[in-house]
């Protein structure tokens, strides 16, 4: 599972989706629907906040926004839009790294998107995450 914090307009179409069906499994995870997952790295940061169900059902909105800009055809249905507006942090840190990473992926997957990536001086975040100076989150597994 990985809840990217960039943008998802950086992802190519099988980074897209993956990050929509994982979305909705930490969404599940949070609302006790399931089993598995509940202790995973990804999900401590939502867990913290003051209401972790909003905080999933905005990060998955951004999600599905960018599918429509796309044409996809994902199911706004699998998202409560009735939530808080609210911001979590992200450090600088966090998101070179996530930068680094998606670069790796997208070598190998969708070079159109590896050289537009490439070309990004500064990223900018899924809109729920306010960027601040710090290094790689605590959470990430290196």
């Amino acid at each position: 599972m990985r809840l990217w914090s960039l943008h998802p307009k950086y992802l190519d179409a099988k980074g897209l989706v993956a990050l929509w069906r994982e979305s909705l499994l930490a969404k599940n995870v949070l609302l006790g629907n399931t089993k598995g997952y509940k202790n995973h790295p990804q999900l401590i940061r939502i867990k913290k906040a003051d209401n972790p169900i909003d905080i999933i059902n905005q990060y998955l909105l951004e999600i599905y926004k960018e599918s429509q800009r796309r044409g996809y055809k994902f199911n706004k249905d699998k998202i409560d839009c009735d939530f808080i507006v609210s911001t979590i942090p992200v450090t600088i840190g966090q998101i070179q790294y996530e930068k680094k990473h998606l670069l790796k992926k997208l070598e190998i997957r969708d070079k159109n998107k590896f050289y537009e990536l490439l070309r990004e001086k500064e990223l900018q975040s899924n809109p729920l995450f306010k960027i601040v100076p710090g290094e790689i989150e605590e959470w990430e597994k290196i």
